[in-house]
């Protein structure tokens, strides 16, 4: 069965995390012929995004991932938008797939795999990564690419969709509000951890060694945090709390890449910071790792797939609240802040750190679940049986 995975609204980079890469990686495991659709769109150096000129090339696992341009006959920055492409019907009739799972319904690219689906029995799911946070936070945005322009995009295929995902509760919430979409077609897509990278029954040694290289004592509390970092994830804070508590026993390690919004401030208080440790970007295996061996993750501001990657890797966790978030918490292995001003975010570490039973307690309560529900084996296999 031939499965094409097309991510076409945003950047795709080979060996991330995130959900188009294991959702395709894990579908080549099962056994299904996979192939992935990508734009031109990808990750510079983890910090900021620019254009490959990659045609075709394979994924470690074999998949081959073909990239399209834009159409020119169109102004940049309105194609931009527009995300209008060339060789989508070429493509497809190539391909000729039996399930096409599009990674996001905000480009008129779309209307091609409508027509496609009009000729030949295949079956189309497409998920949802826009939100009330990161999407539709101006007027033009809001009010016509996604209330209009997009929305028209979601209207069009949905007779034709099996299911439309949200990645969040708030997703999903974002589909039925903004673009119109019936309840009954909607559903959650939790996103997790990939299960091919990581073997959790090895985590003690995983545990011992990480903090090893990292010159990690075994009596000190280890907190984490990282990704792509900019003033929203509110990392910034994190540090000078740190910096001001100068406690010995508690040590930050920091991993992922300093976006130009906050790059300067960060690297002036890492010059000051007796117990933080900033390690740059790492691969996946790395950030699981370094998860394994820490004993909470924080997370003072917007979200992240290493949210869902942190719970999944059975860590207890400090998170920012927003509205349609709250599926992290799977029975108290997490706390969540009202506010990430750095009061709240003070307070919640020392309540967490220095009231050692409450810790335990989230701590076995992030040891039970997280693995089953946060599981990409088990949420690519329900992606594509509904």
């Amino acid at each position: 069965m031939k499965i094409i995975h097309a991510c076409l609204i945003g950047p795709y980079t080979d060996n991330y995390g995130y959900q188009e890469n294991v959702l395709s990686k894990m579908h080549k495991l099962q056994g299904y012929d996979v192939y992935i659709l990508a734009s031109t769109k990808t990750w510079l150096n983890g910090s900021k995004i620019g254009d490959t000129n990659q045609k075709t090339h394979f994924t470690k696992e074999g998949i081959p991932v073909t990239r399209l341009s834009y159409v020119k006959w169109f102004p940049h920055f309105i194609v931009n938008k527009l995300r209008i492409f060339k060789g989508i019907k070429d493509y497809l009739l190539d391909i000729k797939p039996d399930i096409i799972f599009i990674h996001g319904v905000q480009f008129l690219g779309i209307m091609e795999f409508i027509e496609y689906k009009k000729k030949y029995n295949t079956i189309i799911y497409v998920d949802n990564h826009a939100d009330f946070i990161n999407s539709a936070k101006n007027i033009i945005s809001r009010n016509i690419l996604h209330r209009i322009l997009y929305k028209y995009c979601a209207k069009k295929i949905e007779p034709y969709t099996r299911k439309f995902y949200g990645t969040l509760p708030t997703r999903v919430d974002f589909l039925e509000r903004v673009y119109d979409l019936p309840k009954h077609k909607l559903e959650l897509l939790l996103m997790g951890i990939d299960d091919t990278l990581v073997d959790t029954s090895n985590k003690a040694t995983i545990y011992r060694e990480t903090r090893k290289k990292y010159n990690i004592c075994p009596n000190e509390f280890l907190i984490v945090t990282g990704g792509k970092i900019d003033r929203l994830k509110n990392v910034h804070s994190l540090i000078k709390i740190f910096n001001e508590l100068n406690n010995k026993h508690l040590k930050l390690i920091i991993f992922g890449s300093l976006l130009y919004d906050v790059k300067n401030d960060i690297e002036g208080m890492l010059l000051h910071s007796n117990n933080v440790i900033f390690v740059g970007w790492q691969s996946a295996i790395e950030i699981y790792n370094i998860f394994l061996a820490s004993d909470l993750a924080v997370f003072p501001g917007k979200h992240s797939v290493l949210w869902e990657q942190a719970v999944g890797l059975g860590l207890p966790c400090i998170f920012k609240k927003w509205d349609g978030h709250q599926h992290v918490d799977i029975g108290g292995n997490c706390m969540f802040i009202d506010d990430s001003d750095e009061q709240s975010i003070k307070e919640a570490l020392i309540h967490v750190t220095e009231n050692n039973k409450m810790y335990k307690k989230m701590k076995l309560a992030a040891s039970k679940e997280g693995k089953e529900d946060f599981s990409y084996c088990k949420i690519s296999r329900y992606a594509i049986e509904q």
